[in-house]
């Protein structure tokens, strides 16, 4: 099997530039890869070689995130809402009129604010670590996220800084993989999105988007409806060690999507980093049963 190149593109969207990747026919069956926090669509250079012969992939990075433009808190008001609305100004930009979600992450409240607006365009929607449930909010983890959420001062701020560190951001990585995988795992990721992290202006870029999270709480049930209404075809692939998002959220799909596939694997947060090739796979079976 031959591997069909990823090309790294921009196109403008509001005046902002969005990077993004692409790969695959441009005639074959679409899929959105909408990456979390801290990284980009980086987290899909694994993943897009696997499926490009048979897909078309395109993963855009966040505004704000990556190669993107990264307009300043003062000068954009970050939130979740205004990420969803450029990610479909952005499809629209780039052709994409009917595709596959792949969600991770802060992907997945993007995304879902998308099918919610543009149901006609979803075709299905792959969640790996992307949470519609709050089952799948790991206490521990979230705990210094909700203290900020409920009240915005230097002292909430502080520890959620934190988590943009380097130390911050390789626990992301490292936590829940076993040692038989955690050779797998690339410190070169880790730190490409520490690099990022650091630069000027991602301290408010990031601190906006944290506090705002709380909206995305606010529309789990109208996820949840659109699930039961539209009846779309759903695979939950999990990293089961997460303790941000725990394996709770991935079998929750099942209660409002009776034929959703849940497949929990041993690893973390980041689940490509150790379990792309599998990913993929358990991706191509799907899609091809419940779309193609």
């Amino acid at each position: 099997m031959s591997v069909l190149p990823t090309r790294h593109r921009t196109a403008t969207v509001r005046g902002h530039e969005i990077a993004y990747r692409e790969a695959g026919p441009a005639d074959a069956p679409a899929l959105l890869l909408l990456h979390g926090f801290p990284t980009s669509s980086h987290m899909f250079r694994d993943l897009i070689p696997l499926l490009a012969d048979r897909y078309h992939l395109i993963a855009p990075d966040h505004l704000g995130f990556g190669r993107s433009s990264a307009p300043s808190a003062d000068d954009f008001p970050y939130s979740f809402a205004e990420l969803a609305s450029l990610t479909a100004e952005f499809t629209e930009a780039v052709g994409l009129d009917r595709f596959a979600l792949y969600v991770q992450d802060y992907g997945a409240p993007i995304g879902l604010r998308l099918a919610l607006a543009h149901p006609e365009r979803i075709t299905a929607i792959v969640t790996q670590n992307g949470n519609a449930y709050e089952e799948g909010l790991g206490a521990e983890a979230w705990a210094p996220v909700l203290a900020l959420i409920e009240e915005r001062t230097p002292e909430t701020e502080a520890p959620v800084r934190a988590i943009r560190s380097v130390d911050g951001i390789r626990w992301q990585y490292e936590t829940g993989v076993p040692a038989e995988h955690r050779d797998l795992l690339s410190p070169d990721a880790w730190h490409h999105d520490a690099a990022l992290m650091a630069r000027e202006g991602q301290d408010g870029i990031q601190l906006a988007l944290i506090t705002d999270y709380g909206s995305n709480f606010a529309l789990y049930p109208a996820f949840q409806e659109y699930f039961r209404t539209s009846r779309v075809p759903l695979l939950a692939v999990w990293g089961e060690g997460d303790e941000v998002f725990v394996p709770a959220g991935a079998e929750a799909f099942r209660r409002d999507l009776p034929d959703a596939e849940v497949h929990l694997l041993p690893t973390g947060h980041f689940a490509l980093e150790t379990h792309a090739p599998r990913i993929a796979e358990l991706m191509d079976d799907f899609l091809t049963r419940r779309v193609r």
